[in-house]
């Protein structure tokens, strides 16, 4: 019996890729992403790239559809299953608050709306978004006018907040400041 001493090779998923090119573009911004960066970093050579993937574009694309997903699936579906409107938003502002890679890969994509990848995907999220939250406004109670000033005004503080906290390297704050702080969005942003 021949026993080989090689260690077994892993082959990685597409969504491992995906999963490292988001987790480099969080670190480094979109301009970073490189094949060869990725592949030392997981372990591999770069042929184990081309089984999933044919360029970088390729996998930025896949990248940027998995963050896009993400939103989708695991934050408004779960939110849009509460079923009472009032309770809806503070939860969003509690969940979303707490989702440090997504908001990482956001401040990333900011500074990259140049790139022409990246433009469509954060026009189709921050269209979404903006609906999903006029619409859960006017569910809590706010007229059309107002649901859709208050979703203007919900979203450019996010926006906002990402910019002074990844872009502009402020100091952090510590983690009773910010909860503090999301209790006061909280109760400024939502109708009584």
């Amino acid at each position: 019996m021949n026993v080989s001493t090689k260690p077994e090779r892993t082959r990685l998923s597409a969504e491992n890729w995906e999963v490292a090119a988001l987790q480099l573009i969080a670190e480094q911004g979109v301009g970073a992403l490189a094949v060869e960066a990725l592949a030392r970093q997981l372990g591999v050579t770069k042929g184990s790239f081309y089984w999933h993937f044919r360029t970088r574009e390729a996998l930025l694309n896949a990248a940027l559809e998995r963050w896009e997903q993400y939103g989708e699936r695991e934050v408004i579906n779960e939110i849009e299953q509460i079923t009472d409107p009032r309770k809806r938003l503070p939860e969003l502002f509690r969940r979303v608050a707490h989702e440090l890679q997504p908001h990482r890969v956001y401040a990333a994509l900011l500074k990259a709306l140049d790139h022409p990848q990246v433009v469509p995907v954060m026009a189709r999220v921050s269209q979404r978004r903006m609906e999903f939250l006029t619409t859960a406004y006017r569910e809590a109670g706010l007229a059309p006018p107002q649901a859709l000033n208050r979703a203007r005004l919900t979203y450019a503080a996010y926006v906002g907040f990402l910019q002074l906290n990844f872009t502009l390297g402020l100091p952090r704050i510590n983690h009773e400041e910010f909860e503090a702080y999301v209790e006061h969005m909280i109760a400024t942003l939502i109708p009584a």
